[in-house]
């Protein structure tokens, strides 16, 4: 099986593997499988670990873990994000890894011990940092290796108009419809997305996340409803409101035939740009991306984390204010995932707004609020804490997203739909 559930939601990777532990239990067939996900890798009883075609490590996953030390989580204190922390710490000394889980930011540091942590923190953010159990993951960020490309933080973003204040909405989606026929794929959605927000966009495959998003991005007619983004009303302007957005789609859609350079000038000119001022932002593509040494490789032959930032480069040429990206690490290497989302990370900091869908359930707690939808209807909306909270219960005391996703997608959650306004109100405050 090779990576088998690239591109699946949680809920179909879960059953997936149902079917697979019943193939080794009770037909008694063996499975090799590979995968990007490594909590996937974790659920196997022997892992070989793989670079550039050599074979680094083998064993149980519980061997792999039993090896490591060092590994700590910051819980952020009042005013302080998350993903403010992470980009702090990359690219510090002494830091191997560091991601977001559950609201807590999670450190890999090469020495064991918090006082290497803590050292590296300002002293008036005055987090708490404590011991944590490692995982295969932490033992994979360690043993891979690197020389730190995953953590490094993106640098300036020019945006296109005037940032104003965080309060400002520029995705506005009032009763959104779309019917293929008799089929309704988006029904009555509403929602509104900020300046310098981070959105996330979740479902169930089918659920109508592409097809909103193809909306949003003016590629497809709405049935109904109202649609805003920066200020143009989509459905009488796409053209204007195209002019200020960005968009990278779930598959790598540029010309492979065409090379770096080429493929730059000719999206560069489709959005609009020419002379100096193309020259300018292709270089500073090549520049922030690290594209220049692939300046005359065909695109198709990138390899697979170049290709996503070459994507990324187009989807940003033209200094939008709304950043559209349509599951945009799936099937991608987790240090290739962790360079993006530090990317991202960076351009929220600088004004850009970004819309992002995903089935890496961790990575939804990049985003400061996130939707949840099912058969093109609302589940819940809030923010990565008040999604978690609907699935706490005596037995889960710390449920993550994964889990109060898969109760939702598979509706176990009873009126957790009318949680959402409440949800909302209070991500507002």
């Amino acid at each position: 099986m090779d990576e088998p559930t690239v591109g699946v939601d949680p809920v179909s990777r879960r059953e997936l593997w149902k079917i697979v532990y019943r193939l080794v239990s009770e037909a008694g067939i063996g499975v090799v499988v590979s995968t990007a996900y490594l909590d996937e890798a974790e659920r196997c009883d022997r892992v070989i670990l793989l670079h550039a075609g050599r074979k680094l490590a083998e064993g149980r996953p519980i061997d792999f873990k039993s090896r490591m030390d060092g590994v700590t989580l910051i819980n952020p204190p009042m005013g302080v994000k998350p993903r403010d922390i992470q980009t702090h710490l990359a690219g510090c000394d002494h830091v191997i890894d560091v991601t977001i889980r559950s609201g807590r930011v999670r450190v890999v540091a090469d020495t064991p011990g918090i006082d290497t942590v803590v050292g590296l923190l300002p002293d008036a953010w005055q987090a708490d940092v404590t011991p944590a159990e490692p995982n295969f993951e932490d033992a994979f960020m360690r043993l891979i290796p690197h020389k730190g490309e995953h953590l490094q933080v993106a640098g300036k973003v020019p945006v296109a108009s005037t940032p104003k204040g965080a309060s400002e909405v520029v995705v506005r989606v009032n009763a959104l419809q779309k019917n293929f026929g008799d089929f309704e794929a988006v029904k009555n959605l509403s929602f509104e997305v900020r300046r310098g927000e981070i959105f996330g966009l979740l479902g169930p495959n089918g659920a109508g996340k592409s097809t909103t998003f193809r909306m949003l991005c003016g590629l497809l007619g709405a049935s109904g409803g109202e649609l805003s983004v920066a200020g143009n009303d989509l459905r009488r302007s796409p053209s204007r409101a195209r002019a200020r957005l960005g968009y990278m789609a779930q598959q790598f859609s540029l010309y492979g035939q065409l090379s770096v350079l080429e493929n730059l000038r000719f999206f560069g000119r489709a959005y609009g740009l020419g002379g100096r001022r193309l020259t300018e932002r292709i270089e500073w593509a090549f520049d922030q991306f690290e594209l220049a040494a692939w300046r005359n490789q065909s695109a198709g032959q990138l390899p697979g984390g170049f290709k996503q930032r070459l994507a990324m480069a187009t989807a940003l040429l033209h200094a939008p204010d709304i950043l559209f990206l349509d599951e945009p690490t799936s099937g991608v290497d987790p240090l290739a995932r962790r360079e993006f989302w530090l990317r991202i990370n960076g351009f929220a900091q600088q004004g850009v707004t970004v819309v992002v869908t995903t089935h890496f359930m961790e990575e939804s707690e990049y985003c400061d609020r996130i939707l949840i939808i099912s058969q093109g209807e609302r589940l819940a909306m809030g923010t990565p804490a008040q999604i978690r909270s609907l699935a706490r219960s005596q037995e889960r005391p710390d449920p993550t997203i994964e889990d109060a996703f898969i109760a939702l997608a598979e509706g176990s959650l009873q009126g957790a739909g009318a949680l959402a306004p409440d949800a909302v109100r209070e991500a507002d405050a």
